[in-house]
Formats: C-alpha cells, sequence, structure tokens
C-alpha cells in the first residue's frame, strides 16, 4: 500500500489478486483509479461543493489535513483527510477478515456546529476478475479488461466479477465457475455502480444510470447515497470484498445480507478474532513484551511478526500431528513412508517432539531417523513477496481450498529462512537439532546450499533460455556464519549432544546440479565459474515423481544415498571455504553470487572476503572445542573427502613457515593453487563418478591440530590486515557510517577477536 492509497492486495500469493498486483512505482501511480475512492457533494451556503478526499486533484482547492494511522498489529491502516473549509473529516480503514475477506470501514464526521447534507459515492475500483493471473495483468491487460464483466444481484447489492470465460487462445468453450464479490453494510438502499464511467457525472451532477450488467470494463463497486449529519455527528459503513467465490458461497452470503440483522458485528468479531489469533501467533515467539517504552514494545511485535511471517512458527508448541507428519514422510521419500507407514499406529492423533525423537531413535533406518529428525511442524510462513524484484512472489499458504483445514509449510530463501529460525530457536530450543538436520542436510557435497529451503526440500536457480532474469551461483557466506550459531546455541542448550552426532550416518548430501568448473577454468574467468547440469536436473526431476523429494539427494555407486556423519558434513562446509583461501587476504568469493556479509553486496560475487575469514576463525574456535569434548578417537569419513582433507592439510603444512616471515605474492599464488586444485580434484571426482561406499579412519586428535594450524593461518591474515589506525579491512565496518542504528550485539560479533585497540574517534563515529 502506497501512503497517497494506490494498493495491491491479494489471498495467498499474486495469482489471487483483488487488485492489480504490480511493482511498487505502478501502485503509487494508480491510487485515482485503483483502491478506494470517496466523492462528497457537500450543501453549503447555497452551493454544492464538491470534495474527493486523498485526490491530488483537489489538494489545492481546500484546507485540508491529512493524517495516516496504523495500528501496533500492523492488521488495520486508516487514512484520514480534515477539511478545514468545509469543517468535515473523512476517513477509510482497511483491515480483513478470515471470513468475508478485505473490509474497507468508511466513515464521515460532521465537525461543524450546524447540519450538513451531503451525497456521497463510495467503493472501490479497478476490482480484478477472480482467474486472471498476475503475468497475464502483467502483459495482457487490455485483453483481459475485454473479457471482464461486472454483474449485480440487485436484492443483496453483491457486485459479481468474472471473467466472460476463461482467457485461453482455444476453440473451446472454458467457463469462469467462481468470482471475486464486493458488497456493502451499514446503509439503507444505495444506488449501486460497477465501473467507474458515471464519476464525472457524479461530480457534475447528473443523473445516475443503473448498472447491473456492464461487459469489457474494469470492474468497480460503488455504493451512492445522501445523508444529513447533525453538528457532531458521525456515520460509519463497510464495503468487503472476497476472491475466489461459488454461486453457492454467493447466494450463502446474499441471503445473509438480507435476514441476518447481526451481520454488521459478526464481520466486526471476526476482524477481531483475527487480531486475536495473530497476538496469539506472536505470543508464540515471544512477541509481546511490556517495558517502559511503548515504541520498543512496538517495534518488537512487529520485528517478532515480520521474523515468523519469514520462518515461520510452530503449529502446537511441540506437539506433532499425526496426519501431518504421514504426509510429510510420503512427500519426501515413498520408499521409507510404505515401510514405516504403520509404526505410527501406536500413536494417537498428536503426539510430542519427545515422543517422535525416541521411536525414530529406536529405528534402524537412516533415512527415517533423518526426516523425523528434519521435521519441523512450522506454519505461516510465506516466501517473501517484493513486486519490484521479478524473481520474488510471495506465497503465504494457511489453509486448504478444498476444506478449509490450516496447513503447516514454510518456505524460504536459505539466508531468510535460516537467519530467522535463529531467533526462533530462542523461543523454541528443542526444535534445534531439526534446525541443524535441515540446514546441514540441504547442503552441498562441494560446500554450498541451494537458493530456496521448503518443508518439501529444496529448490536451485534455473537457466531460462528466455528470461533474462534467470541466473544461477552459490551463496557462499551463508554457510559458515548461520550454520555456527545453531552450533552454539545447540551446545549450551545441550552441552555434548552434538558431539553424539560424530559417528551417526544420519546425513545426507543435497544434490544440486549446479558443477562448479575446474581450478584452472575459474583462475581464466573467475565471473563464469558453473555450469548448469540440465541433465541430471530432468533427472532429479523425474526421479522426484517416482520417489519424493529425496531424489535431490546424492547417490553413491551402489545407486543407494549416499550417508555420512556430522563430521562429515562439518568439513566438507569448512574445506569448500579453505579451498579458495588466499593467505594475508581472505576468502576468495567466486561462485557468482554476492557476499551478503560484505558492504552491502559490494563484493557483487567476486572478490576475497575478510569477514568469512573472520567467521571461519570463530568457527575453528567452537569446532575444535567440541571436538575436544569429544570420547571418540575417531570418526569414519567417505574416502574422497578424506583425500580431498589431506590434500588441503598437505598444502597448508607446506607453507606454514611462512607464517612468521609473510608471504610474497608468488608464495601466496603457490598456497592458493596447492589448496583450488585440492577442491577442483574432489569435486571433479564426485561429478564424474559420484561417491564410493568406502570409509576411512579420521582421527579427533589430527583434526584438533588440522585446526590449529588452520587458526595460524587466520590468525596470520587477520594481523596482516591491521591498518596503521590499528583498525582492520572488514568492509562491514567501513560502511557502518551510513547506518542510523548499530546494535551492540552486531557490533561485537563483527569486532570479536579482531580489534585489539580502537581509536576513541572510531567508536565515537560508531557510537554516534
Amino acid at each position: 500500500m502506497g501512503s497517497n492509497g494506490g494498493v495491491s492486495a491479494g489471498r495467498k500469493d499474486p495469482e489471487n489478486a483483488l487488485f492489480p498486483y504490480y511493482t511498487d512505482d505502478k501502485i503509487i501511480e494508480s491510487s485515482e483509479h485503483t483502491g478506494s475512492k470517496s466523492i462528497l457533494k457537500v450543501q453549503k451556503d447555497g452551493q454544492t461543493l464538491v470534495w474527493e478526499p486523498f485526490s491530488i486533484h483537489f489538494a489545492a482547492q481546500y484546507k485540508l489535513s491529512r493524517n495516516l494511522y496504523k495500528n501496533v498489529l500492523g492488521t488495520k491502516i486508516i487514512f484520514e483527510e480534515k477539511n478545514l473549509d468545509l469543517k468535515l473529516s473523512f476517513h477509510y480503514q482497511w483491515t480483513s477478515s478470515e471470513r468475508y475477506g478485505f473490509v474497507k470501514t468508511s466513515k464521515i464526521i460532521n465537525e461543524s456546529e450546524s447540519d450538513i447534507r451531503i451525497s456521497c459515492l463510495d467503493g472501490i475500483q479497478n476490482i480484478m476478475p477472480f482467474g486472471v493471473g498476475s503475468m497475464l495483468q502483467n502483459v495482457r491487460s487490455n485483453l483481459v479488461d475485454a473479457y471482464k464483466r461486472n454483474e449485480l444481484e440487485p436484492e443483496s447489492g453483491i457486485g459479481i466479477f468474472a471473467p466472460s470465460a476463461i482467457i485461453v487462445d482455444k476453440a473451446e468453450p472454458s467457463e469462469a465457475l467462481k468470482a471475486t464479490i464486493a458488497w456493502s453494510l451499514g446503509l439503507e438502499k444505495p444506488q449501486h455502480l460497477l465501473s467507474s464511467s458515471q464519476l464525472n457525472a457524479f461530480r457534475q451532477g447528473h443523473s445516475l444510470l443503473p448498472e447491473t450488467d456492464i461487459k469489457a470494463q474494469r470492474g468497480a463497486y460503488f455504493v451512492v447515497f445522501d445523508l444529513k449529519l447533525a453538528a457532531g455527528e458521525a456515520q460509519e459503513w463497510m464495503i468487503l470484498a472476497e476472491l475466489n467465490q461459488t454461486i453457492a458461497q454467493i447466494r450463502s452470503l446474499a441471503h445473509a445480507i438480507k435476514h441476518d440483522s447481526g451481520l454488521y458485528a459478526k464481520v466486526k468479531e471476526d476482524i477481531e478474532q483475527g487480531s486475536r489469533e495473530l497476538i496469539k501467533l506472536n505470543a508464540a515467539a515471544d512477541g509481546l513484551q511490556l517495558t517502559a517504552d511503548r515504541r520498543k514494545d512496538t517495534r518488537h511485535f512487529a520485528n517478532a511478526m515480520f521474523n515468523i511471517m519469514r520462518g515461520g512458527i510452530f503449529d502446537y508448541n511441540y506437539q506433532i500431528e499425526k496426519s501431518d507428519i504421514k504426509s510429510y514422510l510420503l512427500a519426501a521419500n515413498k520408499n521409507v513412508f510404505e515401510k514405516h507407514v504403520r509404526s505410527f499406529e501406536t500413536f494417537g492423533v498428536q503426539f510430542s517432539l519427545f515422543e517422535l525423537n525416541k521411536f525414530a531413535a529406536g529405528s534402524e533406518d537412516p533415512d527415517f531417523i533423518r526426516l523425523c529428525l528434519e521435521y519441523l511442524p512450522l506454519k505461516f510462513s510465506r516466501r517473501h513477496g517484493d513486486p519490484s524484484r521479478p524473481w520474488n512472489n510471495f506465497s503465504i499458504n494457511t489453509r486448504n481450498e478444498s476444506d478449509g483445514s490450516k496447513v503447516l509449510d514454510y518456505a524460504g530463501n536459505w539466508r531468510d529462512i535460516f537467519q530467522n529460525w535463529e531467533a526462533l530457536a530462542l523461543s523454541y530450543p528443542g526444535f534445534i537439532e531439526g534446525m541443524i538436520l535441515k540446514f546441514l542436510n540441504a547442503s552441498t557435497f562441494d560446500g554450498y546450499n541451494p537458493y530456496r529451503v521448503t518443508k518439501g526440500g529444496m529448490d536451485w536457480e534455473r537457466i531460462e533460455a528466455d528470461d533474462p532474469w534467470s541466473y544461477i551461483g552459490y551463496w557462499g557466506d551463508h554457510q559458515i556464519i548461520y550454520l555456527l550459531k545453531f552450533l552454539e546455541f545447540a551446545e549450551q542448550y545441550i552441552p555434548g549432544r552434538l558431539a553424539q552426532y560424530f559417528t551417526q550416518d544420519i546425513f545426507v548430501y543435497a544434490n544440486v546440479p549446479y558443477k562448479i568448473k575446474p581450478y584452472e577454468a575459474i583462475l581464466q574467468n573467475p565471473k563464469d565459474t558453473i555450469d548448469f547440469d540440465h541433465e541430471l536436473d530432468r533427472f532429479i526431476q523425474k526421479r522426484g515423481f517416482e520417489l519424493g523429494s529425496d531424489a535431490a539427494l546424492v547417490q553413491n555407486q551402489t545407486g543407494t544415498i549416499h550417508h555420512v556423519n556430522f563430521t562429515e558434513k562439518i568439513l566438507a562446509t569448512v574445506l569448500a571455504k579453505l579451498s579458495n583461501f588466499i593467505p594475508e587476504a581472505g576468502i576468495w568469493m567466486n561462485t557468482q553470487r554476492p557476499e551478503w556479509n560484505d558492504a552491502n553486496n559490494a563484493l557483487v560475487g567476486n572478490g576475497v572476503s575478510m569477514v568469512t575469514l573472520y567467521y571461519l576463525r570463530r568457527f575453528f574456535n567452537f569446532f575444535t572445542s567440541v571436538l575436544a569434548k569429544s570420547n571418540k578417537a575417531e570418526v569414519q569419513i567417505s574416502k574422497e573427502l578424506l583425500e580431498f582433507f589431506e590434500a588441503i592439510l598437505q598444502g597448508l603444512t607446506a607453507s606454514k613457515h611462512l607464517l612468521s616471515s609473510g608471504f610474497s605474492d608468488r608464495d601466496r599464488k603457490l598456497v592458493l593453487d596447492a589448496l583450488g586444485q585440492a577442491g577442483s580434484q574432489y569435486r571433479e571426482k564426485i561429478y564424474k563418478g559420484s561417491f564410493s561406499s568406502e570409509r576411512k579412519p579420521l582421527s579427533i586428535q589430527v583434526l584438533i591440530d588440522f585446526c590449529a594450524l588452520c587458526q595460524n593461518y587466520l590468525e596470520h591474515s587477520i594481523q596482516a590486515n591491521k591498518r596503521e589506525d590499528q583498525l582492520y579491512h572488514a568492509y562491514n565496518l567501513m560502511t557502518l557510517e551510513n547506518e542510523q542504528e548499530i546494535s551492540i550485539s552486531y557490533l561485537s560479533e563483527m569486532l570479536e577477536g579482531q580489534v585489539a585497540v580502537l581509536s576513541s574517534g572510531f567508536l565515537t563515529r560508531i557510537m554516534h
């Protein structure tokens, strides 16, 4: 919604829009012909004065005062305009009702000391007929207009908006069986208009013609009526709109409008019930607080709400619905589902997470254990939507259309969803292991992550020849810090629990159809480093229909899902970063996507990141502490990854003597070559032949020594990046001056272990 009244609205996603789902600039520009429109003709001193609140055409004609209000919950917004010349106040409020749809409540207040007579036209315009998708509207809006049909059910006053036929370029009948509707409450027998074609006639005082069946014009729903307001008196009414309505639903509503005298109160109660439900959702994420500063409480409520809207909120504490987890297992792996579905017969309709985990732990099937531990009963999550970016389409999936039952679902871009779960884990620490498994099992063998994570698996970007926006690449910075936050929290919550996963083969690799090019090719062109494997992509999609979302997991040479332990998954992630390590410079970002943690995308997928190096240092500190607590002498690692590990270790060991003297450009290149070649050879081996089923032991002490060696390299690079003013080349710090508000936790995270001395001037700038 724009501050000038321009608006788009819809149910669930852009394909179910009440008003056209346009980009931000078009929404602002469309305020005169889309959404709310009100025209008032006021009788004063024998004259008829026309006033159109919020219209640019009347802004200079009267002395006006305009205000915008939004409630704390974010469920209501009010546009208010006071006409100081006419001594009238008009406002309209947008809100929504689960049962009745979008609700616009208008109100006129006579602030003068005498009676006033007003002729009023109020309503909404540019209503989308149901069944017109966003792409059709954006590309062929003129054609859509030609198909529009707006009808009035005269007794109830319901406006019905549907295409005269489904828009297809085929010689076949295609009837539109559902409609968008609009109707009003609070007025006695107003006149109705179904288009905007008579607005000028109303302004000029002409008689209006009845509109009951309008073809090939944009839909609108206006009520026209006269009223007399005594001094201080007010008049209020509602206009409501809903999508996806069948003829049976329309008939039922028409009956209620004609016979239910309490309908107005029921609408208001349903609006308030929606607010109460939102409060419950937010309270479940600890979004309610009371401090001495109400503004902070409001801000916290909004932050918590936006967080759970992206990452989701758990349905009912730690309770699991049997029907939902069975559906989840069926969608993930049909073989696992068939093998274990009868086991759930002993459970009730609802049972606890802890019962599920105990039940799964007794199984010898690693895939069943994995899927049970990964299961997260989240709801209210939606992919974020941004109409200014064509690749971002929101989807708010909360109800089944067929029966109205709730939907437990989540979806989000990798960075977004795990960032939001980081906060959610504080409210639901019992789910932290599921979050960790979902994170690790959605990452690839070559150390990266897919584009999007959903309840039903994962998704990746695809190359589309006719779409200039299509692009592929790995967002490499997300791996270290987001995973580390989960691991740190888990170790604080259940000390020693992570060590139990060291030898459990319940982890897997995502099989994203990207192939990172060989090291030599990356050196030649670091901006073109990944190929898309179309054949593998088609294979995964085809196998997905047969097996489920587990089809997107790496299989070994025996044709089964390749299972690994926690230690191997951590190593794969760390080694991927080390294979791009440049001494005294940082971690080379060369996978075609931005490094979000560096200077607000300043690296744009190319360059060397010190920030990722800092996070890697923190990661090694943590990992070393966990390894030191382990009572295991060794762990079993896939032969191929162990060879990768040994090659990285050899490359670092060969040049460790330079840590005391420093690296020349030639020395730096030799280290980069050794590490880069190690990563390249490992990737090529798996790309061509996948993993064998052979495992080899890796000593825990060797791992600890390896971490210490890596830390020496990282510390050396950090010291080499110290400037003369005792600060460090951390791109994030360089951008702080442009931020209006810097949290202490963010600052301490950025500076932890990195800065020995800060100048008082720099501290002053940061604190300011």
